[in-house]
C-alpha cells in the first residue's frame, strides 16, 4: 500500500502557555517531513504564538477560550485528507505519528492513540489514573463500545470524520465528545498504543474533580438520544430506590405510632415517577433500534 503523503496531513496542536515545548515540538515533526502544522493558540501570555511562528507553524489565536473551542475553530480551517491532532505539552512523541497515521491510510475515520499502553513513571498521577479507568467504564456501559482511553489528546482523523463531527462542548469534554460523535455518525474507529510521558515545564491545566465531573455529565447528557434506557434508566432507578427509602423510614416510623402524611405522597410519587421514566427509557430504547434497523436498510439499498 502507497504511503500517505505527508503533504497530504495536518499537524494540529491546541495551546495555552506552551513556550517551553512547543519550539521542539514542531521541530520534530519538520524533521520527519510535516510542513503543514497548525498551531491555534488560546490567547497565551507567554511567547507561544511567536515562537510557534518562527518555529514555521502557522498560528492562529482562537476565540473565546478552552481546548473544545480551539479544536471547532481548527477543523473549520482544516482542508487537508488527514489531520493529526497532538497536544502541546510534550507528553507525547512526534516520531510515532505514523502510528496513528496507518489505520487511516488503510480507511479508519478516527484514530485514538492509546495512553494506558506504555506510560512512564510520573506521567499520571493517581487521581488520575482512577479518575480516566472510571470515565473509560462509564464510557462502555453506556454507549456499549469499550476504549481504553476515550480521553487521549493524540489522535488521528481522515476529512471525513472532521467534516461529519458536530462539535459544541468548549473544554477539555471535547475528547469525550469526538468519541461519542464518532459512534453516533457510525464512523469507524481504532485505538492504537502510545507513548505518554511525564509533562515538562508548568502543571496540567486539567483540574481532575472539576474536569472530571465536566467529562462525565457530557457522557451522561449525550446518552439521551443514543442510549435512552441508560439514560433515563438511571434516573428512574435513582427516584424508585430514593422513594423505597423513604418509604422504609415511613413504616418504621408508623410502627412507632407516628404518622408522615406529606412524606407518604412524596414516596409514592418518587416511586411510581421512577418507575414511569424507566419505562419511557424502555420504549425510547425501542425507538432508536427501530430508527438504526431503518437506517441500515437505506444504507444497504444505496
Amino acid at each position: 500500500m502507497k504511503e500517505i503523503n505527508k503533504d497530504d496531513v495536518c499537524i494540529f496542536i491546541p495551546t495555552l502557555n506552551e513556550a517551553k515545548n512547543i519550539k521542539k515540538l514542531i521541530t520534530q515533526f519538520k524533521e520527519q517531513g510535516y510542513s503543514n502544522i497548525l498551531v491555534v493558540d488560546g490567547h497565551s501570555s507567554d511567547k507561544t504564538p511567536e515562537i510557534a511562528q518562527d518555529a514555521g507553524a502557522t498560528v492562529i489565536t482562537q476565540h473565546g477560550k478552552g481546548k473544545g473551542q480551539a479544536i471547532k475553530q481548527a477543523f473549520k480551517h482544516i482542508r487537508t485528507p488527514y489531520t493529526i491532532m497532538i497536544d502541546g505539552d510534550a507528553t507525547y512523541k512526534p516520531e510515532e505519528v505514523s502510528t496513528l497515521l496507518k489505520p487511516l491510510q488503510e480507511g479508519i475515520d478516527h484514530v485514538m492513540g492509546n495512553r494506558f499502553a506504555n506510560y512512564k513513571e510520573g506521567a499520571f498521577t493517581h487521581l488520575n489514573m482512577v479518575g480516566n479507568k472510571i470515565l473509560n467504564k462509564m464510557f462502555g456501559f453506556a454507549y456499549g463500545v469499550w476504549f481504553n482511553d476515550i480521553l487521549t489528546g493524540y489522535r488521528g482523523f481522515n476529512n471525513k470524520a472532521i467534516k461529519t463531527f458536530e462539535l459544541n462542548e468548549t473544554g477539555f469534554e471535547i475528547e469525550t465528545e469526538m468519541t461519542i460523535e464518532t459512534i453516533k455518525k457510525h464512523l469507524t474507529v481504532t485505538e492504537v498504543p502510545i507513548t505518554y510521558l511525564r509533562r515538562r515545564g508548568d502543571p496540567t491545566k486539567l483540574h481532575p474533580f472539576k474536569d472530571g465531573i465536566k467529562i462525565m455529565s457530557t457522557i451522561f447528557k449525550l446518552t439521551k438520544l443514543h442510549n435512552p434506557l441508560f439514560y433515563f434508566g438511571i434516573i428512574g432507578i435513582l427516584m424508585t430506590i430514593t422513594g423505597l427509602a423513604v418509604g422504609i423510614y415511613i413504616v418504621l416510623e408508623w410502627l412507632k405510632n407516628v404518622d408522615h402524611i406529606p412524606l407518604t405522597i412524596l414516596a409514592t410519587l418518587l416511586i411510581m415517577g421512577g418507575i414511569q421514566i424507566f419505562m419511557f427509557g424502555l420504549l425510547g430504547d425501542l425507538l432508536v433500534t427501530l430508527h438504526r434497523e431503518v437506517l441500515r436498510g437505506i444504507q444497504k439499498k444505496k
